[in-house]
């Protein structure tokens, strides 16, 4: 048997025959040829009969035996009714890529599971190829598009590059990522909208998201039919910085060494949820409700707002909460007040987080496999690249290496 047809069956790509090879100082170059006349154009995959002129080009393939190989062949410019001038379609590669589709979903599968240092020796790839080569493996391999039957949504960001650039971030209600974009404005938001369309868009019942001004104004203008639910961390959390300010400003404002040590080493015993606290915090809270009514004042405040909360009745909450809105305007803490003027203006997207119990919860936990993700990629330069990770590793994608059975010749 010749060395070309034993070739051809150990690359085991379908429609692709091995008709030369060359032998490089580092390198092995399979010469190869398409067994399919008619070509296809590379963009709508339609038949076409002109052909516009040939082309040789070469595609990083997998390593042969430890040694780099390509494959090299001529490759024809179609002229398609549609796309016009295009680059057909071939067996082996995708139209755009330098790179065969096996050495693609190899490569995405090692992203996928491994550091960024050994991906890149292992593939022999720059760090910034794993990110536009796994950006095209999920578009090719995923079974439908992740934007269709979309009803929940919880809308997200995250940061990187030293928290001055921001990725947008929306997932499902399984907790996968279906879009992702660089920036946090409500142009950002707006883009996954368009993309979406007015009728799918039509379709989704309820967002979670945080209290971002844009994302709000975003939510309103192009999605006015959905139920905006407050995330509560977002919400519990203006309590508990409000908190904090208040401490602070005693702590500066204490006119006794003795009132001010009352104070110190408070903190953690004034956030934690009461079930919670040891007994060195309870005798801490006892100090702090005897000596500064004021910030026993706001620790109250912070825990009553969320005990309404917990509520489940609807009707309840909004009462309790219009109760503690007037309390809190009346404190006489200013960090409160500004808690209070929010929630005025927010206060059914927070009622509607007591209505449904939706939650940012998994966009938060996505959020957390991201930051692992950028880690153990010791950052990124490029958006992306991080977004093209992001949706290989949080789209629920399954991957598996690129690892054909040849068929062997059968004994003699």
């Amino acid at each position: 048997m010749r060395a070309t047809s034993v070739l051809t069956k150990l690359l085991a790509i379908e429609q692709t025959r091995v008709i030369g090879i060359e032998l490089e100082d580092d390198a092995v170059v399979l010469v190869v040829k398409s067994r399919k006349k008619q070509p296809r154009c590379g963009g709508c995959w339609r038949k076409c009969k002109h052909v516009h002129d040939r082309r040789h080009r070469r595609w990083r393939h997998l390593d042969l035996m430890g040694v780099e190989c390509w494959l090299a062949g001529e490759v024809r410019r179609v002229r398609c009714a549609r796309c016009g001038v295009t680059t057909e379609m071939v067996p082996w590669a995708a139209p755009d890529s330098g790179f065969t589709r096996d050495f693609e979903t190899t490569l995405a599968f090692l992203a996928q599971r491994m550091d960024k240092t050994t991906v890149t020796r292992m593939m022999r790839v720059a760090w910034e190829t794993v990110g536009r080569v796994a950006a095209r493996v999920v578009e090719r391999m995923r079974v439908k598009d992740p934007l269709d039957d979309l009803k929940h949504i919880a809308i997200d960001e995250m940061s990187y590059k030293r928290h001055h650039h921001y990725v947008t971030i929306v997932i499902n209600e399984r907790g996968d990522v279906v879009w992702a974009a660089p920036g946090r404005s409500a142009d950002t938001l707006r883009k996954f909208f368009d993309e979406l369309g007015e009728t799918r868009t039509a379709a989704i019942e309820t967002v979670s998201v945080d209290l971002s001004p844009a994302f709000t104004s975003a939510l309103k203008e192009r999605c006015p039919n959905a139920t905006i639910v407050y995330d509560r961390f977002h919400v519990q959390r203006l309590a508990h910085d409000a908190l904090d300010r208040v401490r602070r400003e005693q702590v500066r404002s204490s006119s006794t060494t003795t009132r001010a040590s009352a104070i110190k080493h408070s903190r953690w015993a004034l956030h934690k949820n009461p079930w919670n606290l040891s007994d060195i915090d309870s005798a801490k809270l006892v100090t702090v409700q005897r000596t500064n009514k004021t910030l026993y004042r706001a620790y109250l405040l912070k825990e009553t707002l969320a005990a309404i909360l917990d509520r489940q009745q609807v009707n309840v909450a909004r009462d309790k909460l219009l109760e503690w809105i007037d309390w809190a305007l009346r404190s006489r803490l200013k960090p409160f007040v500004r808690v209070a003027h929010t929630l005025q203006l927010h206060l059914d997207g927070v009622l509607a987080y007591v209505r449904t119990g939706l939650s940012n919860a998994r966009a938060e936990a996505r959020i957390g496999t991201v930051r692992n993700i950028t880690k153990r990629s010791f950052g990124f330069h490029d958006p992306y690249s991080l977004i093209g990770l992001i949706m290989l590793c949080c789209s629920s994608l399954a991957l598996a290496p690129a690892f054909h059975a040849p068929v062997l010749p059968p004994k003699c």
